[in-house]
């Protein structure tokens, strides 16, 4: 007879009562290490009681191994979340105290000699081979994972590696944490006429910021709201180049130097895949990927620079004429804080578009209303406005019901920038559901962003790209709130990381297509649609210096892979930052500073254990998925509910259940075309 797992500990910590409704109003940081304790006592009750199973002859062994740590997840899951977006040196102390706590106990268990002894024995009894095709398959991942975390390890290389995940579990939270608050902690304060060019928008929005901290002028920032639009549109040279200068230093500042941690955490994750066996961390993470290894990423990554560099020397060669043209011969040499203004002024001359002239049409409110249309239309869900317990005033939340009205999900939007809030744009799974006895849980998640403010009484004008990101993270959020895998291990975003960005990229497509954005796109004051005139020059210059866009991203793919493969850090005057920049300065239009160290402040490949360490490549895998699959939209309709239905019941309803592979020709009916990308991209000669 099976035992039941223990019970929910009841208990006056929110932590402990999460349930679906999460209390984050009354969610402290004194809450997370007495949560964590708790939790980890009676996680490791269960993993004991399975661990002394000897040879379970029924499937729910599995079922209980797949949930064992399923509370302690969902907890770790949100101090992490909280960290993130209302930090404080409370949180950040919690965060630090829980942190080498779970990492040691997620490395035991992969390492439990009598978990592993009860698998084993599992894998050969006639429950096992009855098992069907989907728990099969997580029975035969779940082998495999713990074979790659070092379950056949020799006791002393076990007792190494759990020093080495412990250690490279503190070092990624302190390079996360110096990022954050280096960003936070820089402002400059400028008078308006060094702001000669910029939007008007963004000086009111940089004066209330002032305003609102009793300073006079403008309040510059890090934040992307702010410094994206100086950087684009400011004629004086030398606050672009201070700017420029501040937001690339973010990493490198005395007392939140992450260059030293950059060193160590290669060092530990070459270590940690020696130890499992694997010629290099690259070869360590991808063997379970669509890439299968790092020199197949890396090749990918090559092969794609050499079809798109022509046409990047050729975007450059027009810029540096344009360049000359406009400021003469004996102008200075662009740099690198010079390009994004030059191009804009480029882009304008060429096609008589200025994105800005975007933003009134692009609401937030009205974004997410068209957004919510479309996948109404596509994919016959429902997105309503509901009520729950919030981190923060700014948060909202949302239900999803499916065509027969159930409700499949729940979802918290958080948009803006703060200076407690790390940077950039994420999806956040936070409860798994799906099918179960008598029903569908539902799933709960989250985005956060960093989009354009409101300012005054003007409301969140998004950007073109801000719309993208809207809809990117949404394609995420649909993986998770879709699913109907049982199997919770298998559920959702839990595929292949190179496979992982399809659903989201995907999405980025509705926004460019005229049936799609006159769903959304109306001007906040006037309610008109995107005039005709205005649409045809976004159209037109959709793909201007696409080729630079594909090389900045191949950058990141080729120095992330460079640096997991082949950099040795142990070498005599190894250093990967300048390793970095040497890599990195053949993608660039423009010459880099010697102190250059982007990869300081790089949170995707630093920020934690694995992340995209290793894996930042996936962005341009799953483009060229994307772009392949966004055909079969395009061809049989944007709106056509059968392909909808099909998309939803091939990829996103799946998750892991199959080969990622699969699951493409599963929708498609083929392997990927890999010219998709490019075409789409206008990289290919006509």
């Amino acid at each position: 007879m099976t035992q039941a797992p223990p019970a929910p500990v009841q208990s006056e910590n929110p932590l402990l009562n999460v349930g679906f409704r999460i209390p984050f109003d009354r969610i402290r940081p004194e809450h997370a290490e007495p949560a964590v304790d708790t939790l980890l006592a009676q996680t490791r009750l269960g993993l004991e009681r399975l661990a002394r199973a000897g040879e379970r002859d029924d499937a729910d062994f599995m079922a209980e191994l797949d949930t064992l740590t399923e509370q302690l997840d969902t907890v770790r899951v949100i101090v992490g979340h909280l960290d993130s977006v209302v930090t404080s040196p409370e949180w950040q102390a919690a965060k630090r105290a829980i942190l080498p706590k779970v990492t040691e106990f997620y490395t035991q268990l992969s390492l439990h000699p009598g978990l592993w002894a009860a698998l084993k024995g599992f894998a050969g009894t006639e429950a096992a081979r009855a098992l069907d095709p989907v728990r099969a398959r997580h029975l035969r991942l779940t082998l495999d994972e713990f074979r790659r975390q070092g379950a056949d390890l020799p006791d002393a290389q076990k007792a190494r590696l759990l020093e080495v995940n412990t250690r490279l579990a503190q070092v990624t939270n302190d390079f996360a944490r110096n990022v954050l608050d280096a960003t936070a902690a820089f402002e400059l304060y400028v008078p308006t006429e060094r702001l000669a060019g910029v939007p008007q928008r963004v000086l009111d929005a940089t004066r209330r910021d002032a305003e609102a901290r009793g300073q006079e002028g403008h309040r510059l920032t890090l934040h992307l709201p702010t410094v994206e639009p100086v950087l684009t549109y400011a004629d004086d040279r030398e606050l672009r180049r201070e700017l420029w200068l501040a937001q690339n230093a973010v990493g490198t500042t005395e007392g939140r130097d992450n260059r030293p941690l950059v060193a160590e955490i290669l060092r530990l994750r070459r270590e940690q895949a020696q130890l499992l066996g694997f010629r290099n961390f690259a070869d360590y993470v991808l063997q379970d990927r669509m890439a299968g290894s790092g020199d197949r990423a890396l090749a990918f990554e090559r092969d794609l620079e050499a079809r798109i560099r022509p046409f990047f020397e050729r975007e450059n060669a027009e810029l540096e004429a344009f360049y000359r043209e406009q400021a003469g011969q004996d102008a200075p040499a662009l740099e690198a804080w010079d390009v994004a203004y030059w191009a804009e002024k480029q882009r304008q001359a060429k096609y008589a578009f200025d994105e800005e002239a975007l933003r009134p049409y692009f609401a937030l409110d009205n974004v997410l209303a068209g957004l919510f249309e479309i996948v109404n239309r596509v994919f016959g869900i429902t997105v309503r406005e509901a009520q729950a317990p919030v981190w923060h005033p700014e948060v909202r939340y949302y239900d999803i019901l499916d065509e027969a009205g159930t409700h499949v999900a729940s979802f918290y939007t958080d948009w803006f920038p703060r200076d407690s809030k790390r940077a950039g744009a994420w999806m956040n799974a936070l409860v798994t559901g799906g099918p179960r006895e008598g029903g569908v849980d539902p799933h709960l998640g989250l985005m956060c962003g960093n989009m354009t403010p409101p300012s005054g009484d003007t409301p969140a004008l998004l950007s073109l790209r801000e719309v993208e990101t809207v809809f990117h993270e949404f394609g995420h959020l649909l993986h998770h709130a879709l699913s109907r895998v049982e199997v919770r291990s298998l559920s959702g975003t839990r595929v292949a990381w190179d496979f992982v960005e399809l659903p989201s990229q995907i999405m980025e497509n509705w926004v460019l297509e005229r049936e799609a954005l006159d769903l959304f796109a109306r001007h906040y004051q006037t309610g008109e649609r995107l005039p005709d005139d205005l649409y045809k020059r976004l159209i037109a210059a959709r793909n201007y210096r696409a080729a630079n866009a594909a090389m900045r991203q191949l950058s990141f793919g080729t120095v992330d892979l460079e640096l997991h493969i082949s950099f040795d850090p142990d070498a005599p005057g190894a250093d990967p930052i300048t390793e970095a920049r040497e890599i990195m300065a053949r993608f660039y239009p423009y010459p880099l500073p010697e102190n250059y160290a982007r990869i300081a402040q790089f949170g995707h490949l630093f920020s934690s254990p694995v992340g995209y360490g290793a894996g930042y490549y996936s962005y341009k895998w799953a483009e060229v998925l994307d772009a392949d699959a966004f055909s079969r939209f395009a061809q049989e309709g944007l709106f056509n509910r059968e392909t909808g239905r099909a998309y939803v019941d091939t990829i996103l309803s799946q998750g892991n259940s199959k080969d990622a592979a699969e699951l493409y020709r599963d929708f498609m009916g083929r392997d990927p075309d890999a010219q998709a990308l490019l075409r789409r991209s206008g990289l290919v000669e006509a």
